[in-house]
């Protein structure tokens, strides 16, 4: 049934039906692919009856993390979980003139590969699609135990990054029926979302899916040098019977978390990428394969200044140290700095260079914004109400502390067009200093 209020894009993939939202157009919760429990997706054929995209794309199932809501309030408002999750939705200006060609952003969100979901509203495109003229599609893949273990003679690992290449396969066929230009795709991450476009610079199969690249915080510092654990946590996940049910493969995964727990530093983000596992190089093999991409890959990748501060403030055993008169303040401060350096800081200043030097265009970013009387200061996440949300997603988030949503849109304006500039052509001047909020250079 459609209605005044429908949308109507004729796609490869077949009749979508999808809804005017003010100054936006949006058709969501688009099946890409599907996908049997612990084996590699298979790409939606075209469909044969009118697609509804009406309602938000269902969150991967998994564990419930209320660790993030005394900094990001409730990030699910709305959205629902079902396993049945490998689904995509697209925002387009609602203006669009048909003789456009506007690039492609794809949404790659992150929660460590264990939380999260593309459609959460703290990620609405809506302000910037509208103000930037972008066409925006924001991807569901398996997180967790379902998308991010596996073993060699087991399930296959990688899985949720085979999502991810499935659902750009999905953005080549059918960006133009939406305005998108499909030689104009740039991937956009944050966290975990930007390792696993890291990591799709160097898949197999991903040549031509893009052509630039945004990284926002990539935890690149972890993502060597893990396989003792990621053997450790298939160990401790064992098998499973087909009849299972989620709630059975959920309530592992604290067990597999715990096995992690011994191996350091990395354990902060036990799920991931394994390399020499399908469509991944060996290790070994993999900064060649990144310096070999160089060339036709753009590349805006960057932190915030005080990442770690994020995790800091949540851990209890932080804020008793920063209860202490003087001293606590004193040594609370280096341990962001040199934790925030080793886990991102670093290796994003090292990626962006080691790209310049193969030939390809680098640019690096530091994330200045902090919010008056946030605890977090310019902490993980900070960056992403500057670009994505809206006041009502934001309005109780405790990491923007007394800032209005007019300051932070203010702060977040100049992001916005910088951000679409680099995705219509690569080219940022080469240098940037936005006072108090944002600091790029190319490299």
């Amino acid at each position: 049934m459609t209605s005044a209020n429908s949308a109507h894009f004729h796609a490869p993939a077949g009749h979508i039906i999808g809804r005017h939202d003010g100054a936006v157009l949006r058709a969501t919760g688009i099946r890409y692919a599907r996908a049997v429990r612990f084996q590699a997706p298979v790409a939606e054929p075209p469909a044969t009856a009118p697609i509804l995209a009406t309602a938000p794309a269902p969150a991967c199932p998994q564990v419930a993390d209320s660790l993030l809501a005394p900094a990001l309030g409730s990030l699910f408002a709305g959205i629902s979980y079902d396993e049945d999750c490998l689904r995509l939705s697209v925002t387009r200006p609602a203006d669009y003139r048909p003789d456009e060609q506007l690039p492609v952003v794809v949404w790659v969100h992150g929660g460590s590969y264990v939380t999260g979901a593309g459609d959460l509203p703290v990620y609405d495109p809506a302000v910037w699609v509208s103000e930037q003229r972008l066409v925006f599609v924001a991807v569901t893949y398996r997180l967790g135990l379902l998308g991010f273990l596996g073993q060699q003679g087991g399930a296959p690992p990688n899985l949720g990054l085979l999502d991810l290449l499935e659902a750009l396969r999905w953005v080549q066929r059918n960006s133009p029926a939406f305005g998108g230009n499909p030689d104009l795709v740039t991937l956009f991450g944050q966290s975990a979302g930007a390792d696993a476009i890291a990591h799709l610079m160097v898949a197999e199969g991903a040549q031509g899916l893009f052509r630039r690249v945004i990284m926002h915080s990539a935890p690149l510092g972890l993502s060597r040098n893990r396989q003792a654990m990621s053997r450790a946590m298939a160990q401790a996940a064992g098998s499973f019977e087909p009849t299972a049910t989620i709630d059975e493969v959920l309530a592992r995964e604290s067990t597999v978390t715990q096995a992690a727990r011994r191996f350091g530093l990395k354990s902060g983000m036990p799920f991931g990428t394994q390399y020499g596992a399908h469509p991944l190089p060996e290790e070994g093999h993999v900064d060649k394969a990144w310096q070999a991409a160089a060339p036709g890959v753009d590349v805006l990748i960057g932190a915030t200044a005080e990442e770690t501060r994020f995790f800091a403030v949540l851990d209890p055993k932080y804020r008793r140290l920063l209860s202490l008169p003087l001293l606590g303040r004193l040594l609370a401060r280096p341990l962001v700095a040199i934790s925030s350096r080793l886990v991102y800081l670093r290796a994003t200043k090292a990626f962006a260079r080691r790209h310049a030097r193969a030939g390809g265009r680098a640019y690096h970013f530091l994330v200045l914004f902090r919010p008056p009387g946030s605890a977090f200061g310019a902490a993980h996440t900070i960056d992403l109400p500057l670009l994505l949300g809206s006041q009502a997603s934001w309005s109780f988030a405790p990491i923007l502390g007394r800032a209005t949503w007019e300051q932070v849109q203010e702060a977040g304006r100049p992001v916005r067009q910088l951000w679409a500039d680099f995705a219509r052509s690569g080219v940022l001047p080469p240098q940037v200093d936005i006072a108090g909020v944002l600091r790029v250079r190319q490299q």
